[in-house]
């Protein structure tokens, strides 16, 4: 648990970054922190950091078809091209291509560029949650998952509206049912609960704004042929749609014919002309990158004034994550290890970290095929990205008073150890290729592997955002690198055995006893409960 703290006022860092506060940085705002990439970043000004994290970067290819087998054959898609552009759709290529888009943003979380686009994707999709087993249909998953990357560091106000007419949105709410003679609520509602004004405590719209918002969203649907969003005139609502005092009695008047869909503009106006818009999504970026507990100084002190930020930045997102990320307060050593990783933190993070080589992207079949056994292993943890268990998003990231805790428990604590075990044994693959650590190339990028206290500290440096007791550190000298040899204490048995394997990398025996001791000791490593946080 996090001690009590004084926090740090919601000011710049003065100073370049240092090596813990790059990883701090690095293993927040992507999926785990490469060992070059910390390098890169390493010593430079968090101005210039930032400049980076926070670039623009052009949309990624789309997925293609991998899913070719003797069984199921796709007539109108060949294997390695992408079928994002079809919309020719039956179950069993549905299917299939459902499959295809989880394994290929998987691929896209492990090969990320030195950017906050993934993260904050997956920052979005579990805001704006859309669950693909409910939409079912491939190719509106992928245009929404497009949607938030293109908007992911844009303005938030016309991701909002962009995420309205979606038409993975329009289906998984209700929105294709919402019409004049029966209004469907449920969009309405969760606009304002979930996606904008949340529940905080100044947060106090009614239920008859929740059913004149949803009169105000009649007349969106599905085009069945192209799978876009379009406005039926006839759908809609066009009475005068008045709002609680809240809201300042606003009437929002009624429009026929296509000038109906403007009422959505003013819809959105109201709604963003509350502060508490503003203080909401700060909160949930907060608990996403920073700390899941708000106490009333955190948010006096940070909350507000990042609030303030994003209102006079007329909803951008960029200037709110530049403030709250090149913070001292962010980078407060209370904060260092203070949240309990993800599922996707967990797995993409450790393949990233120790590098984990995946076959080349033109090796379509079997590269997507292990994209989604990470997937699957995520999923077993309890984070199935692409179907969070609800409109809510995943209860970690909200839910008091556990938020981050919940994704340990006796059931996923024991997968996660199975899974690292399983990558640094190589045991995790498909069609004979394994996934595995290069442990020899890994323990040699370490500083100073000859030596057994300083190739432990080295790793514990690397993996961990906190210190292991010294204890613990001379355990794992006696009991692992040391062990079996005739002096468990004597260090130069292990400095032996590494010189030996560099000189002569042929002498088999050898090799395979340092082999054996590096599986030993990153399994240990992994398995112990500072491995679990970030």
């Amino acid at each position: 648990m996090k001690p009590t703290e004084t926090k740090a006022p919601l000011e710049s860092l003065r100073t370049k970054v240092s090596y813990e506060e790059t990883k701090h940085l690095l293993k927040r705002t992507m999926f785990g922190a490469k060992p070059d990439d910390v390098a890169y970043f390493q010593k430079r000004s968090i101005r210039k950091v930032l400049n980076e994290l926070l670039a623009d970067e052009p949309a990624p290819a789309p997925p293609v078809n991998n899913y070719n087998e003797p069984k199921f054959t796709d007539d109108e898609i060949l294997p390695g091209e992408t079928w994002v552009n079809s919309i020719n759709y039956d179950g069993m290529n549905n299917f299939r291509r459902k499959n295809s888009f989880k394994a290929w943003w998987l691929g896209l979380m492990l090969n990320q560029s030195r950017t906050l686009r993934e993260k904050m994707v997956v920052f979005w999709h579990n805001h704006f949650a859309t669950e693909t087993n409910m939409v079912d249909n491939a190719l509106m998953c992928y245009r929404h998952n497009a949607l938030l990357r293109k908007h992911a560091l844009g303005n938030f106000r016309e991701m909002v509206k962009a995420v309205t007419k979606d038409p993975a949105m329009l289906k998984y709410l209700n929105g294709t049912a919402n019409n004049k003679k029966a209004p469907d609520e449920n969009y309405g509602r969760e606009l304002q609960e979930l996606f904008t004004m949340g529940k905080g405590p100044d947060s106090h719209y009614t239920e008859s704004d929740v059913k004149a918002a949803a009169k105000i969203l009649t007349g969106f649907r599905i085009d069945t042929v192209t799978y876009t969003s379009i406005f039926d005139p006839g759908r809609h609502d066009y009475s005068d749609k008045t709002f609680s005092e809240f809201y300042q009695n606003t009437t929002i008047k009624g429009r026929r014919g296509p000038e109906g869909e403007q009422e959505l503009d003013e819809l959105l106006n109201m709604l963003f002309a509350q502060q508490e818009v503003a203080r909401f999504i700060c909160r949930r970026l907060y608990r996403f990158f920073v700390y899941h507990q708000i106490d009333a100084e955190t948010e006096q002190t940070i909350i507000a004034p990042l609030a303030e930020t994003f209102r006079k930045n007329n909803y951008e997102i960029k200037p709110v994550l530049r403030e709250l990320l090149s913070s001292r307060h962010f980078f407060d050593g209370n904060n260092h290890g203070a949240i309990i990783k993800s599922p996707i933190d967990y797995t993409v993070g450790l393949c990233r970290e120790f590098g984990v080589v995946f076959p080349e992207s033109s090796n379509y079949a079997d590269v997507y095929g292990l994209w989604l056994l990470i997937q699957n292993q995520a999923s077993a943890m309890q984070q199935n990205i692409g179907d969070p268990p609800d409109v809510a998003g995943w209860p970690a990231y909200y839910q008091e008073p556990l938020f981050d805790k919940i994704w340990v428990n006796s059931d996923t604590l024991p997968k996660r150890n199975v899974f690292s075990d399983g990558i640094v044994n190589g045991s995790l693959g498909r069609n004979n290729i394994k996934l595995s650590i290069d442990l020899i190339g890994f323990t040699k990028s370490l500083p100073n592997p000859s030596q057994p206290m300083a190739l432990i500290e080295d790793a514990v440096r690397h993996l961990y955002m906190m210190e292991l007791p010294d204890k613990d550190k001379q355990y794992i000298k006696g009991s692992i690198l040391l062990s079996g040899m005739q002096d468990t204490m004597s260090d130069h048995y292990w400095t032996q055995a590494w010189e030996n394997l560099t000189n002569d990398p042929n002498d088999t025996a050898n090799k395979n006893s340092v082999l054996k001791k590096l599986k030993s000791l990153y399994k240990y490593l992994m398995n112990l409960p500072q491995y679990q946080l970030c």
